[in-house]
């Protein structure tokens, strides 16, 4: 069987308020659905974060209702679960009936965890969906067990994970889908961070596997060497600009009669790239125009006002950010060594106002900020 692993589309972001819904129609509707047909998949395996957030704008829920309609469509199998941003009882909606038409949604944990089979022309593979949980959801729904503690993050993903082994028969070919944070993996700004102990999860938990379809990091990355392979596949775009030098795209992946799997990272090229420039303002304007999402870093001594429009204007439209590198370490630092030094608010406003403005910071400006100050009866 050969089968594509991909994860956190997160339909509906916005990338520094810049919503990314059309790069995510041209990405998904584009190359995604050429490569299922490309590379005669059977199977689909979204391992969560379908929706940026729990209630998706209209546009994302008709994006994510046409891929899976043309994919099914294709009579190809479709295996999701939900990810930390999505809602499960609106994911899960309508899940039961979606299974007459190849699509198979968990949303969230069950009493009595049933694989997937699918079948190919070697025999049976269970698939077991486990999708994002906190463990007090583990302990409410497995009352009866009497846990003698409350579970920590890993107790709880390994009891479930041993639940859902009990329906595969031993010595089968499985393979398992869970959006969770392993023990090891190398994260992203655009990941929402869990609190507590969430990035504790050990990659042992799923040794029983032949491929375990990791989604929530949205690096693309393979968790330990072992035997069995425990793989994030990463996000199809690049949602913050620290990803900006990450190989997106999806894995494509065989698991062949005896189990062994055999996989490669497929890059996807979207309409507009994410990118970090860095150069004095002049420079950067004379480069050729782009049209891909920018964060400059200026190089420039001095403080441009308007810099972000001029840049806009000449030569990148679709900048989101910029920073003026030079300017911000030289403050930086030198309110640190002032600060060492007990030097006083209306010193560390003058370096600030300096810095920021290139004007200098005058007799006049100084009585108009000791008069603030006084009035906030703060000392000068």
């Amino acid at each position: 069987m050969r089968f594509i692993h991909t994860a956190d589309w997160h339909i509906g972001k916005t990338l520094k308020n810049a919503p990314m819904i059309d790069e995510q129609n041209y990405i998904l509707n584009g190359e995604f659905l050429k490569l299922v047909d490309d590379e005669k998949i059977d199977a689909v395996i979204i391992a969560g974060d379908v929706y940026d957030r729990a209630v998706p704008p209209v546009d994302a829920v008709n994006l994510l209702d046409e891929i899976i309609f043309k994919l099914t469509e294709k009579n190809v199998f479709v295996l999701c679960i939900s990810g930390n941003h999505d809602s499960a009882p609106r994911l899960n909606y309508c899940s039961r009936l979606m299974t007459k038409s190849k699509f198979f949604m968990q949303a969230k944990p069950e009493k009595i965890p049933t694989p997937i089979i699918l079948q190919d022309n070697f025999g049976e593979i269970y698939f077991s969906l486990i999708p994002f949980f906190n463990p007090i959801e583990i302990e409410e729904l497995f009352k009866d067990e009497n846990f003698s503690e409350h579970l920590t993050n890993n107790d709880a993903y390994k009891f479930y994970i041993n639940e859902s082994r009990k329906k595969i028969p031993q010595n089968s070919r499985s393979i398992a889908v869970a959006h969770l944070f392993a023990a090891g993996g190398e994260s992203s700004e655009s990941e929402r961070k869990f609190v507590g102990g969430v990035e504790n999860i050990a990659v042992e938990n799923f040794s029983a596997y032949n491929y375990t379809a990791l989604g929530h990091l949205h690096k693309p990355q393979n968790m330990k060497k072992t035997d069995y392979v425990v793989r994030y596949s990463g996000s199809p775009l690049k949602y913050s600009f620290d990803e900006s030098e990450h190989d997106k795209g999806v894995t494509v992946a065989e698991i062949d009669g005896e189990g062994k799997i055999s996989y490669e990272h497929i890059k996807l090229t979207p309409r507009r790239d994410v990118r970090i420039v860095e150069g004095k303002i002049e420079d950067l304007k004379k480069l050729p125009k782009s049209d891909d999402y920018i964060h400059a870093n200026l190089t420039d001594e001095k403080y441009f006002l308007n810099a972000m429009e001029n840049l806009r204007e000449n030569v990148f439209p679709n900048i989101l950010s910029l920073k003026f590198t030079n300017i911000e370490n030289s403050l930086n630092n030198s309110t640190a060594e002032k600060f060492k030094d007990g030097g006083s608010i209306l010193e560390h406003f003058q370096e600030f106002f300096e810095s920021k403005s290139g004007e200098k910071f005058d007799e006049e400006y100084q009585n108009a900020m000791k008069t603030f100050l006084k009035e906030l009866d703060a000392e000068i």
